[in-house]
């Protein structure tokens, strides 16, 4: 689902909570499945968030900030159904599809 919304990279997010939005008129969303939305701009399309209903968190898209410069890769996630003609480099965590699911779910 992430390599059709994305065009087939990975989607690299960084965690938040307490997000508010400002210009909310130009915010679409789109329920992509009973427990996750995606949020993008309604003017130019660029992908802003995946949000997780059931932990109430926001996955906001690294490339809707400024300054990016903060940022760097922790983790990977469906590493297990990532396409086969790419791979990030670098010492983080990579986690199976299952993993994901127990981590990013709550109890």
């Amino acid at each position: 689902m992430c390599r059709r919304w994305s065009g087939g990279s990975g989607f690299l997010a960084t965690a938040c909570t307490g997000v508010s939005f400002t210009g909310t008129d130009r915010l679409g969303k789109y329920a992509s499945s009973e427990w996750a939305e995606r949020g993008f701009c309604t003017s130019c399309g660029t992908t802003l968030y995946y949000f997780l209903k059931p932990t109430q968190m926001y996955m906001m898209s690294v490339g809707a900030f400024d300054d990016q410069g903060p940022f760097r890769m922790v983790r990977e996630i469906f590493i297990d159904r990532k396409p086969s003609g790419y791979a990030f480099a670098g010492d983080h965590e990579r986690w199976t599809e299952q993993e994901t699911f127990e981590r990013l779910t709550p109890a």
